[in-house]
């Protein structure tokens, strides 16, 4: 799958761990999502009332992996976010900023595959956009200190 449309595909995961409250039925959770929100051609842009625009497949089933593992996952990853936050407990956070943490190290855990160096700056980009000024710094530093726990640097 290319980049862009990986980036794409976390950028909608993004917007589906939103709102994501943990006790929410997956599922649904996906199936509501689906059905009642169309993209302009980028995908993101302003949403549509009709459905001519169609999220790929192979984006849709990226985005629903990352969703998925963010839900099974959830208790174990909260962990390590609380445990790397210096200062800041999840319920203080950005829902924006959890929602990339969430997703950012849920990727560093189970898609070992992708480099560390690329989970960070897509969650960093993603950050720019949807963030605040402050959330490429903040999901750097806590994606920083989780990464060197759970993938750590092997020198030979």
């Amino acid at each position: 799958m290319a980049s862009g449309m990986r980036r794409s595909g976390r950028e909608l995961a993004i917007k589906i761990i939103y709102s994501f409250d943990g006790a929410s039925n997956v599922d649904a959770l996906l199936a509501s999502f689906w059905s009642n929100f169309r993209f302009r051609d980028d995908v993101l842009g302003e949403p549509l009332e009709d459905d001519s625009s169609v999220v790929p497949t192979a984006m849709k089933d990226f985005a629903e992996n990352l969703v998925r593992g963010v839900a099974l996952n959830l208790e174990k990853i909260d962990g390590l976010i609380g445990e790397f936050s210096t200062n800041w407990s999840l319920d203080r956070m950005a829902r924006v900023d959890l929602a990339i943490l969430r997703m950012s190290t849920y990727e560093l855990l189970s898609q070992l595959d992708v480099p560390v160096s690329v989970v960070i700056n897509e969650a960093v980009e993603i950050g720019k956009r949807y963030g605040t000024k402050d959330t490429p710094a903040f999901v750097n530093g806590i994606l920083d200190r989780i990464s060197r726990s759970c993938r750590p640097v092997v020198t030979p």
